[in-house]
């Protein structure tokens, strides 16, 4: 994957969780610029659902414009009907449990690194 030469290029997602000294369980989603390293959005909660990513991922847009790519290396966290729907519609960039990429006519492809197919 080439590296970013400007701002808004790519950014990366990524989940974290912990849990509170009294076992409650929370996590959180981060969303940096690949190129200028800026965190763009810090959402921590109990749960975040699919249609609550897209939300964040809508009004981050809103603020810096659409990036070219989002990219994640994570799966099931970012394969929820609600992203799938996000990401058809082409109001945010969308993720796979692939690194997924979207150009600016809002078309959709997936690489397998490594793995010579795409799909």
């Amino acid at each position: 994957m080439a590296l970013p030469e400007a701002a808004n290029q790519r950014w990366s997602l990524d989940f974290v969780s912990d849990a509170l000294s009294s076992g409650r369980r929370f996590c959180v989603l981060a969303v940096v610029d690949d190129f200028t390293r800026e965190c763009l959005g810090l959402v921590v909660d109990t749960s975040l659902s699919g249609l609550r990513v897209g939300r964040e991922l809508d009004r981050i847009v809103e603020l810096r414009g659409k990036p070219l790519t989002i990219v994640s290396d994570n799966g099931t966290e970012l394969t929820s009907h609600a992203i799938l729907h996000c990401r058809r519609c082409g109001r945010c960039c969308g993720i796979t449990s692939r690194r997924a990429s979207c150009n600016k006519t809002g078309s959709w492809k997936a690489s397998t690194a490594g793995s010579g197919t795409s799909a």
